[in-house]
């Protein structure tokens, strides 16, 4: 007979459970204080400038002229926001058409042999290292440009064009996705009512799956917009708005890392590239949310 006093013992499963819980609470816990952290360390640095430093936003965002060892100092960045925005849209533009093509080639036109072979180099794309990138667009890309077009070939478009080629990997991913999760039956629709696969193609397929490949072009951008070692390397980092594709230019990422090991902590050009760094950070704010207001479209 069992003692009535006698402790009950606790089940190995109850245990478990508690123990996964207390585990995923402090995994949570410990990345929304390191995210907003993250957030308020940078924000509180970056509006420093106009805070401490007595600098105003016409200076920081109207002003095209960067002369942080002039008497006085200058700080404007609006050749630098120019810059990053000018490769990342242009790099999308010319990676979402290729990115696209390539994957209704994988899924809709010859899914073996684009799954066997084209799929494969296309995710390798996206382990190679950006040094490598910004080394072969210096070696290959800006020699090409030069021998062809006006100018040094440094400039916005051998930035672009390195760009696309880095974010190619995932716009080709999500589209590939994307299309791979259509309903048959849509396509099946498509052609029992007469229509050429050229048509279900531009007017049933791509129209279902727009807000994903869009996704897909935004979450390019965003990775663009943030990249620095490639785009330093061919872009020519001169700080000036440039008047074709073919003049150097600089862009955020450049400025930040190629200026930072070079400032004082809390001096005035050391906490105007944190407001530069806020202005980063802020646009990938911005392009999450574009990707959530595209996913809940694209749930409708």
């Amino acid at each position: 007979m069992a003692q009535s006093g006698g402790r009950k013992k606790i089940q190995p499963h109850i245990v478990e459970e508690w123990t996964g819980k207390i585990y995923a609470s402090f995994c949570i816990v410990l990345l929304v204080v390191t995210i907003f952290s993250m957030v308020y360390y940078v924000a509180t640095k970056g509006l420093s400038t106009f805070l401490q430093d007595g600098i105003a936003l016409g200076e920081v965002f109207g002003s095209t002229n960067w002369k942080p060892d002039g008497e006085p100092p200058v700080f404007g960045a609006l050749p630098f926001i120019l810059g990053s925005f000018s490769t990342s849209i242009l790099a999308a533009l010319i990676a979402a058409p290729l990115g696209i093509c390539a994957a209704l080639f994988m899924v809709e036109i010859m899914p073996k042999f684009g799954k066997k072979y084209l799929q494969p180099v296309i995710e390798l794309l996206a382990g190679i290292p950006s040094v490598v990138y910004g080394f072969v667009g210096l070696s290959v890309i800006v020699p090409f440009y030069r021998d062809i077009f006006p100018g040094q070939g440094l400039g916005i478009l051998a930035g672009a064009t390195v760009l696309s080629i880095m974010i190619l990997p995932t716009i080709t991913s999500i589209a590939t996705d994307a299309l791979a999760a259509l309903p048959p039956g849509l396509k099946e629709g498509s052609y029992a009512l007469g229509a050429t696969r050229w048509q279900t193609l531009s007017r049933t397929v791509l129209p279902t799956t727009m807000p994903a490949l869009l996704t897909g072009v935004v979450l390019g951008m965003a990775r663009a917009f943030g990249e620095a070692l490639a785009v330093q390397m061919v872009i020519g980092n001169a700080p000036h708005i440039p008047r074709s594709l073919f003049e150097s230019t600089s862009t955020l990422t450049s400025v930040i890392t190629l200026s930072m090991g070079n400032t004082v902590m809390g001096s005035m050009q050391n906490n105007v590239l944190w407001t530069l760094a806020l202005i980063l950070m802020l646009m990938t704010f911005v392009f999450v949310f574009i990707v959530r207001w595209l996913e809940r479209r694209a749930k409708r």
